[in-house]
């Protein structure tokens, strides 16, 4: 069975090594040692959520607390190409249930998306508080796929902003379903960005899409059938991921 994983600030892992022992406290040490209830002698893995791997033992638990010491330090290589997924704001939470699903499935960064169809706004302290609860999500989620890099949330976008990223990128995909092209069919660069636009529940508008095509960004599909805003961007990125990553 996979070792379970707890993400940790920075700081607490610079610079050790085989042999030092790390506190593990804080809502992770909490979570480890009171909701998991960790025993001594157990082993599991901590990271920084920028690629590093450390497999230790634990040799102390308390109330809320566990002393690990390291017995193995690696650090994962950084992907390639980078994967983005543009996720529109969606209701009934189903963005979330998209970049929890996108996160198992390897995205490297998620970028939301103020569509012209949203039917939910990101304004104000709104917009902030949304923001963290997506964080939250991805942080979750990379702990239970046992990722040792954690996907980049950027700062909510308009459709201007993501033209501008589009050029920037190795290659851009806008999901949609009138296009004649299936995604299992392009060429994805060495590297870069691979970025994956999932419009929201009213689709990509054509305005949208004529100003991302300008960009530089090709319409695709999935198959036959139309996927709800949750799926759409999971699905497509487990076609990247076996196209280039999975292989």
């Amino acid at each position: 069975m996979t070792l379970p994983l707890h993400l940790l600030a920075p700081e607490a892992l610079a610079g050790r090594g085989v042999g030092d022992v790390v506190v593990v406290d804080g809502p992770e040490g909490r979570h480890a040692a009171t909701v998991r209830r960790t025993r001594v002698g157990e082993h599991l893995l901590l990271t920084d959520g920028a690629g590093l791997r450390v497999e230790g033992e634990v040799v102390a638990a308390g109330s809320g607390t566990l002393d690990v010491r390291v017995v193995a330090v690696s650090t994962d290589p950084v992907p390639s190409p980078r994967l983005v997924l543009v996720q529109a704001l969606a209701k009934n939470d189903r963005d979330d249930q998209a970049i929890e699903a996108a996160t198992e499935c390897g995205v490297d960064e998620v970028v939301p998306w103020q569509a012209a169809r949203s039917v939910v706004q990101w304004r104000g302290e709104r917009g902030e508080k949304a923001w963290r609860k997506w964080d939250a999500v991805l942080v979750a989620a990379t702990k239970q796929s046992r990722r040792t890099r954690r996907p980049v949330l950027a700062p909510a976008a308009t459709t201007a902003d993501l033209a501008r990223r589009v050029r920037a990128a190795g290659a851009a995909f806008v999901l949609h379903e009138d296009a004649a092209m299936p995604l299992a069919t392009v060429t994805l660069p060495d590297a870069g960005d691979v970025v994956l636009v999932v419009g929201p529940e009213g689709g990509v508008s054509p305005e949208e899409l004529a100003a991302l095509e300008a960009a530089g960004a090709l319409a695709v599909r999935l198959g036959s059938t139309v996927l709800r805003s949750s799926s759409a961007g999971p699905a497509a990125l487990a076609v990247v991921s076996a196209m280039s990553r999975w292989r």
